[in-house]
């Protein structure tokens, strides 16, 4: 019971982050790099300092007692936000290869990227590759082919969609610049769960296990908050947008769907930390939790990006290759246990 407990939580938590980009399209009059500001403050400090603070309940510490314990550990603290701070590297491309690939695609081929280097890189930076057992391995090349079949499903859209029907369903719709810039989110993005790994045993003693991940992901957040607030800064000094904050009248339309978006977005880590606490009696699972939150990420994606017609107009055969995708997918997300 508990094996179906935590695969459902990171599910969960996997449909929210695959719907933090539909909020974003109810923001009026703001330019990029400001509403990204914004949801970024909810998404990457606020949420992850209340699920740090969250994680206390229990063990009779307070929060400085938890920054009191980082401090001793400087060299796991530190490499955490690294990597964090390197992953809101991925973070700022991977808003963009939504905006040149849409929802579905874009989502698809930088997560899917993220999903097999966060599996295999976070153990092996911090000197634990033997979890990678031949049942995690195996998941991720199958969820690879997944994301390969997912990634053939795009390009036939590309290809056999007139330039007009893009760009109606992606106004910036650009398949060359999109791949490029997915492909280099989904290489940063990996950063997050090396990160995580550094700050794997950052938690107070008595911590339930469903929270013990919570507090390095707070410290990973705040590594990619510092790259994005230093990046959309300069965007808007660079592009004059900086009246965007100044803009009254949207304020309270915009902060709503920014925190609802940023909320939506941190459930992913907050429903993959329960999830994993759920998962502690399956050792290949918890190695595997990574590949399979991303991969279900991919799955919701594309499941939206059907609902938002971005693959409207497509050949039944084009369905047909997603749909397959999809189910390859889905399938990895348990075959490791099966294999164990």
């Amino acid at each position: 019971m508990n094996l179906i407990i935590g695969l459902l939580i990171i599910a969960i938590g996997a449909f929210c982050q695959s719907s933090s980009y539909v909020p974003i399209n109810k923001i009026k009059s703001w330019s990029w790099e400001s509403y990204w500001m914004v949801q970024g403050v909810f998404a990457w400090l606020l949420f992850p300092l209340f699920g740090a603070l969250l994680s206390l309940s229990g063990t009779g510490g307070s929060f400085g007692d938890l920054l009191a314990l980082m401090n001793a550990d400087p060299k796991a603290t530190w490499m955490t936000i690294l990597f964090g701070a390197l992953w809101g590297v991925g973070g700022l491309t991977f808003g963009l290869s939504m905006r040149y690939l849409g929802v579905a695609l874009g989502q698809s081929i930088a997560l899917g990227t993220c999903s097999a280097l966060g599996a295999i890189l976070g153990p092996v930076f911090t000197g634990h590759a033997h979890d990678l057992t031949s049942a995690v391995i195996i998941g991720v090349v199958v969820t690879l082919i997944g994301i390969a079949i997912i990634g053939v499903a795009g390009a036939m859209k590309s290809a056999a969609l007139p330039e007009e029907e893009k760009k109606k369903a992606v106004k910036d719709f650009n398949f060359g610049k999109g791949i490029a810039v997915a492909l280099l989110a989904g290489f940063m993005s990996a950063c997050f769960n090396i990160g995580l790994n550094f700050g794997q045993n950052l938690y107070l003693p008595g911590t339930k296990p469903i929270f013990q991940t919570l507090p390095a992901t707070m410290l990973v957040t705040f590594g990619g908050f510092l790259t994005n607030a230093v990046y959309c800064f300069y965007q808007n000094s660079k592009n004059h947008t900086w009246g965007d904050y100044g803009k009254k009248a949207l304020w309270g339309n915009n902060l709503i769907f920014c925190c609802l978006a940023g909320l939506l977005w941190y459930s992913q880590f907050f429903g993959l930390s329960l999830g994993k606490g759920f998962l502690t009696d399956y050792p290949v699972l918890i190695t595997f939790s990574w590949c399979i939150l991303m991969s279900l990420n991919v799955v919701f994606s594309n499941v939206w990006g059907i609902i938002l017609k971005e693959w409207k107009g497509v050949s039944k055969k084009t369905i047909a290759v997603l749909v397959t995708g999809i189910v390859v997918l889905i399938i990895s997300t348990f075959l490791p246990q099966l294999l164990a």
